[in-house]
């Protein structure tokens, strides 16, 4: 009965988001009140700014799951994915007959609607290349909608509801919702679709690599001949999934046979300077504030899809040269005693890696400090231990704590920052366990120096050591 009651009435006005606060459905709930809905939402902690965010657009929100919040009976109730079973207001939704729905659902019924999609998967870059392809279009005067998983600089914000005919997605292979448990890209049938990187990931939820690649293989087989594929080329996941895509594919990298390669590259201080190559032949020059390899290759299937719109050459080079970059993505939060504090997102051990080999070499001669905090439930787990050490080479000390959340872990499973140490210091690297945040901060104020580059690497809040790190020095 449960999922015969999964669906969206034709006549909505008055709509309940169950974990609000999200950064999705933070941004889904104020496009629903853009639109003209009613919105009402809750979350288990209700705190700022998502919740001051949210109350300033007009969405009455909850603080805490309670049954008396569906009580005035919404038309239709979205379920975010980190919501359970056992939920008291998704136990009161099905009690009361509530029709329901899942987030991407919403997104597909009330915002997609008859726009093509341009949807971005993979398990590194989704977010930076999500970010440069709706900045491209938007500087092209295409003004399209978007749905990112981070907020664009350039717009301030994480969504925009646009007049034009394309909506740009950031597809996420994680789960949809406790009644529906397939990836959030399989509710999406895009126009263009591109997928940068096939690794494993999501150890809460996947039980190996083989998992991984099943659910992106399904998405490929699942594109229609109307749709266009642009696929990473370097990654032999991939390579072996595309044989069985029925949509047109097109290839992007670094190799000299497809449609669009990496050219020469030159980094300099403050951007970096890089070609295109398109069917052999210098398709354009491009200059951008972002450095290190893997964001010119986010960068180049950007360029491949604009141009696959018509975009001309020197309308990408325009929108390349002012993207402002995503928020927690190689950001700069401060800069004090001429020791620079930076903020990434990066948590995956290939991204840890990547990130730490950007910010190296677009500030080679500086000295590179690194300070990962393991909290997603992948990285607090073992499955990447003997993997990690190998990320951190480029950084000149390390700093790791003891994962906060540990204890969410069964115990047989879980990662031991102090070992990530013994074997960081086995490589002969500088490498420093702590038990917590303040510890850290206190090494760092007695051990940073000017010219120092400090780059704090975590997917959560990290106990405010951005700021907090800041004013001590």
């Amino acid at each position: 009965m449960e999922l015969e009651k999964n669906r969206i009435p034709d006549d909505v006005k008055r709509i309940h988001l169950i974990a609000v606060c999200g950064t999705g459905m933070g941004a889904l709930a104020c496009m629903l009140k853009d639109l003209g809905y009613e919105v009402t939402g809750s979350d288990q902690r209700a705190y700022p700014p998502m919740s001051r965010f949210l109350e300033d657009k007009g969405v009455i929100v909850s603080d805490g799951f309670d049954e008396d919040n569906l009580l005035y009976g919404p038309d239709l109730v979205v379920v975010g994915n980190a919501v359970i079973r056992d939920n008291p207001e998704a136990k009161k939704m099905n009690a009361m007959g509530l029709n329901f729905c899942s987030m991407p659902q919403a997104i597909n019924h009330f915002i997609v609607a008859d726009k093509k999609t341009i949807l971005v998967t993979g398990t590194h870059g989704k977010t930076s290349t999500t970010a440069l392809i709706t900045w491209i279009l938007e500087n092209a005067g295409l003004n399209p909608s978007f749905f990112i998983g981070g907020i664009l600089n350039n717009f301030k914000s994480n969504y925009q509801l646009g007049s034009g005919e394309y909506m740009v997605i950031e597809g996420d292979e994680y789960d949809t919702a406790y009644f529906n448990k397939v990836p959030k890209f399989y509710h999406y049938q895009p126009a263009l679709a591109v997928l940068t990187s096939i690794e494993f990931d999501h150890a809460d939820i996947y039980k190996d690599l083989d998992e991984i690649v099943e659910v992106f293989d399904h998405f490929i087989q699942h594109l229609t001949v109307r749709s266009k594929l642009f696929a990473y080329d370097d990654d032999k996941r991939i390579e072996s999934l595309l044989g069985k895509s029925r949509c047109e594919v097109h290839r992007y990298g670094k190799r000299t046979e497809s449609l669009h390669r990496l050219g020469k590259v030159m980094t300099e201080t403050d951007e970096t300077r890089f070609e295109v190559v398109k069917n052999g032949d210098l398709f354009g020059r491009f200059t951008t504030p972002l450095y290190g390899e893997h964001n010119l290759l986010n960068a180049t299937a950007a360029v491949a899809v604009a141009d696959a719109l018509g975009i001309p050459e020197h309308g990408i080079a325009e929108a390349l040269k002012t993207f402002k970059g995503v928020k927690r993505r190689q950001e700069i939060r401060g800069k004090k005693r001429g020791i620079t504090v930076l903020d990434d997102f990066a948590h995956h051990p290939t991204a840890v890696r990547e990130t730490i080999r950007a910010v190296k070499s677009c500030h080679p001669r500086n000295r590179l400090i690194a300070v990962f905090e393991p909290r997603t439930h992948a990285s607090m787990r073992k499955v990447f231990q003997d993997i990690y050490p190998v990320s951190f080479d480029e950084a000149d000390i390390i700093c790791i704590p003891h994962p906060s959340m540990l204890h969410k872990i069964p115990e047989n499973d879980r990662f031991s920052s102090s070992k990530l140490v013994e074997d960081l210091k086995a490589r002969g690297k500088d490498a420093h366990f702590f038990n917590d945040t303040t510890a850290i901060i206190d090494f760092l104020v007695h051990t940073a120096k000017p010219e120092d580059l400090v780059l704090v690497m975590s997917n959560g809040g990290f106990d405010n050591i951005h700021e907090r790190l800041l004013e001590s020095l």
